[in-house]
């Protein structure tokens, strides 16, 4: 189960304001494609690459447009 934690959610809600100052439309369509990705580890958690200045297996990142989804691999949740 994908589990956002309140530092993430806040950093979506600034990218989706910071787009929206020039295109609601666009803020709303990164802000969902955002999530989607994420959802997508529900069932391919190891679907990222391991975080190149990590180097944990653990530890890996989606690249969404010009953004980096950093997530943790836990044994309950991601």
């Amino acid at each position: 189960m994908v589990k956002w934690s309140d530092h993430a959610l806040a950093q979506l809600q600034d990218i989706h304001d910071y787009i929206a100052k020039n295109s609601r439309f666009y803020a709303k369509r990164v802000s969902r494609t955002l999530v989607q990705k994420s959802l997508l580890l529900n069932d391919l958690p190891r679907l990222g690459r391991i975080v190149p200045e990590l180097n944990e297996d653990t530890i890996r990142e989606l690249s969404v447009y010009s953004y980096r989804v950093i997530y943790e691999i836990k044994s309950n949740y991601i």
